[in-house]
């Protein structure tokens, strides 16, 4: 089972005789769970210890949606348990979300597969919950995209602070620890799921722009000639990852880049290389030739993601939950193909219009510039 912010998946994987099995199985596990108060504090445990150390990208993912959206609207709430609204979960509030949200919501349920027949599936999935009636439905308040500065302090760290050169015995690496690193995103808000064209290209422009960690075994494929790596990685030696991203939703989505730097003086400097990654494709159109790598790229990326039957049923269940309907591989590929530099340019000037959104973690934060001085950056 795993679950985004907009979507819970229950999955399985069986060899085909075991097939109505498993469909039993999962309806079990999803019309039919016990919710025991003893279990749920054990996961409340659990969580707590996963808050209290939290992975550092996944903790700047949650301050960059807080300080999109902010905190008061559905989307800049945290997708994961706080220190603070742990103690707030019970077995009987658990309990409700899944009848309202599950049990009780066929309309927002789909059934996907892979490797078996459609009228099979079909069958089953009549058989083992066709039983579901609609009593209820979930209430989505849209979210408003605002902009804004979100800045999360480090947890002070347990472990005694890193050797010096003249400590490290010989043959061992001096290397930072993950929480030695202070972690920027610069965002815009672009379309969401439903704004095909836009999302499309928006695709192509995080490819183009790629990047990933200063350190890369290379080799075919691995997006070294991505801008990020060939005028950021490959450019400042203290800029320990750069890489673009996407984040989409149903309402809308975000667009910018993310990156972590050891180097106190490299932070604010960070920022602003960002910034100008972003107004360099505002202003002059990319080259053909960096048009076509993007395109043949996210064309691989998204066939060899669908070679995984595991990919390929998600694959059809997100889209049919979130379109009514799934777009076949060629398609897709069409609607890659059917991106222009001015498209390019055209989402990324529309992008900056927007106020920006800064997100931070870790190590540094008094380096950071806020919202207010990076949107100067753009209209001064």
């Amino acid at each position: 089972v795993n679950a985004n912010r907009e979507q819970t998946l229950y999955s399985i994987d069986v060899l085909r005789p075991n097939v109505d099995k498993a469909m039993h199985l999962i309806s079990q596990v999803v019309l039919e769970p016990n919710f025991h108060q003893l279990e749920v504090e054990e996961c409340k445990m659990l969580l707590g210890f996963q808050a209290e150390a939290p992975i550092p990208e996944l903790l700047l993912g949650e301050a960059l949606q807080v300080a999109a959206y902010g905190a008061d609207q559905q989307l800049g709430r945290h997708h994961f348990a706080t220190l603070e609204n742990i103690p707030q979960l019970s077995a009987e509030s658990i309990r409700q979300y899944w009848e309202s949200n599950i049990r009780h919501n066929p309309e927002g349920t789909v059934v996907a597969g892979t490797g078996i027949g459609h009228q099979e599936l079909v069958d089953m999935t009549t058989k083992y919950f066709g039983a579901m009636e609609q009593k209820s439905s979930p209430v989505t308040v849209p979210s408003a995209y605002r902009g804004g500065f979100e800045a999360i302090a480090p947890i002070p760290p347990e472990h005694p602070a890193p050797p010096t050169l003249e400590e490290v015995p010989v043959g061992e690496s001096l290397m930072p620890n993950p929480e030695d690193y202070g972690r920027i995103a610069l965002a815009f808000p672009i379309g969401g799921w439903h704004s095909q064209h836009e999302m499309v290209s928006a695709c192509v422009l995080q490819t183009l722009l790629g990047g990933g960690s200063s350190f890369s075994a290379g080799g075919p494929g691995k997006g070294m000639y991505t801008r990020l790596y060939r005028q950021v990685l490959n450019q400042h030696k203290n800029v320990e990852s750069a890489e673009a991203f996407t984040a989409f939703t149903d309402e809308n989505g975000l667009m910018g880049i993310l990156g972590s730097t050891a180097s106190e003086s490299t932070m604010k400097k960070m920022t602003l290389i960002f910034a100008e990654q972003l107004a360099k494709i505002a202003a002059t159109p990319v080259s053909d030739e960096e048009l076509s790598r993007a395109i043949n790229m996210l064309k691989c990326n998204v066939l060899s993601q669908l070679e995984s039957r595991l990919v390929r049923f998600e694959d059809i269940g997100r889209q049919v939950l979130t379109y009514g309907k799934r777009e076949d591989s060629q398609t897709t590929c069409a609607r890659i193909d059917a991106v222009s530099a001015s498209d390019i340019q055209q989402v990324a000037m529309k992008m900056l219009q927007s106020h920006p959104t800064v997100a931070a973690t870790g190590q540094f934060l008094d380096q950071v510039p806020d919202d207010k001085e990076v949107s100067r950056w753009f209209r001064g």
